[in-house]
């Protein structure tokens, strides 16, 4: 007989390890909204699903996705000047969630994968540790559900260090080539511009990261979408030229009426495995690995780090789930974890001056460009350059 788990929540980190754990273990999905609801409600993010993810997508045979909006470059511009544009080794996509999803989980249900639409309260936990042999908490930005300890090296911040305000937008003319475009305002915030996929075709995510209080912070109490795209023109106009100047002004409009979001996120990490009534119970994704939006890792660092469990568990298949499957599991992620981590809590910050002439080194070196470039496909690559920088 097969041995149960129980995986509650249906974000990157839970359908990856739906995917992966589903031929050798009888694997439940717990989920708090419906598939439709997913899909016809308010965007839950952004997301670049960069080369890795995308091979790991693969490896476990997810869902394929049109390739019509392939990111294959990151254009780089601090304050009004463009520095240079990257190559990416491999290409990256965006997929809106509320499709990815919602896709997802409708697919892994003609796979054998049982769902339950069920919002799991901390009061009933008891009963699901107890009809599993497994449980793995994905509950993402709203959980964990069990007291993961939490890592205080890795977790500095008390309160949020940006303001997130997203909207996927019709009627901006992308960069050329296609890809990602980073905009940094030192002192007030920056800008993500990431053309993407969604049910109504090809969007562009304008991303505005702004630091409290600061001048791009002018989007409080807007939740109207037509206050809200009109104040994104403005900034766009005020702040973010380059971008302005793409804009259709007879286009520009949200993709549907959920297509906006604002939240403030506080990044905290946390040992991924406790004990819970004599019980191993582990997290993956954002429920116990959650970083500030700004490096764009969250979807990246999720589906890594799933792809290590599945790894663990596999290994530990014929064996005793206890104590010790929890701790190789923290020890095959926790390097990788700090290193995104530590870069990620940097960029918060002023950027150190060896980055700053690295960033304009690439202005005038192709190489250099291509290099920074792929800090958002291999952050380890991007935690040498900070923090290791005589090893460049």
């Amino acid at each position: 007989m097969k041995r149960k788990i129980c995986i509650i929540g249906s974000g990157t980190a839970g359908l990856q390890l739906a995917y992966s754990l589903k031929e050798e273990f009888d694997v439940t999905v717990v989920h708090a909204n419906s598939s439709d609801k997913i899909q016809n409600g308010r965007i839950l993010s952004t997301q670049v699903h960069f080369g890795s993810t995308r091979n790991r997508e693969n490896r476990f045979n997810m869902p394929k996705w049109e390739d019509t909006t392939l990111l294959n470059s990151i254009h780089m511009t601090i304050g009004n000047q463009k520095l240079f544009v990257g190559k990416l080794k491999e290409p990256a996509l965006s997929v809106d969630q509320r499709l990815y999803f919602s896709q997802g989980m409708k697919d892994l249900e003609t796979k054998g994968v049982s769902f339950r639409h069920l919002r799991v309260h901390k009061e009933q936990i008891e009963s699901f540790v107890a009809e599993f042999d497994l449980l793995i908490d994905c509950t993402g930005k709203s959980g964990p559900l069990f007291p993961f300890p939490i890592e205080s090296e890795l977790s500095p911040f008390q309160v949020p260090q940006r303001k997130c305000i997203v909207g996927y937008f019709f009627g901006v003319k992308p960069n050329q080539p296609l890809g990602v475009s980073v905009t940094v305002l030192p002192g007030i915030g920056e800008m993500f511009e990431i053309p993407a996929l969604t049910e109504h075709g090809s969007v562009t995510i304008l991303f505005l990261m702004a630091i409290p209080d600061r001048e791009l912070d002018v989007f409080k109490k807007m939740n109207n979408k037509n206050a809200f795209t009109h104040q994104m023109k403005n900034v766009t106009r005020e702040y973010f030229q380059d971008i302005h100047e793409r804009i259709e002004q007879d286009m520009f409009a949200l993709a549907d009426d959920n297509a906006f979001l604002q939240v403030a996120i506080k990044p905290v990490i946390r040992k991924p495995y406790v004990t819970f009534k004599n019980k191993l119970v582990v997290g993956c994704g954002d429920s116990v690995f959650l970083n500030d939006p700004i490096t764009g890792q969250g979807c990246n660092l999720s589906s890594y780090c799933a792809e290590k469990l599945y790894e663990t568990l596999i290994q530990y298949k014929d064996s005793n789930w206890d104590i010790r499957v929890g701790e190789a599991y923290w020890d095959q992620t926790k390097a990788y974890v700090k290193e995104v981590t530590e870069w990620t809590n940097a960029m918060t910050k002023d950027l150190p001056q060896h980055v700053i002439q690295m960033l304009l080194g690439g202005a005038e070196n192709q190489m250099i460009a291509d290099e920074v470039a792929n800090w958002f496909a291999d952050p380890r690559k991007a935690y040498e350059a900070f923090f290791q920088p005589s090893n460049l």
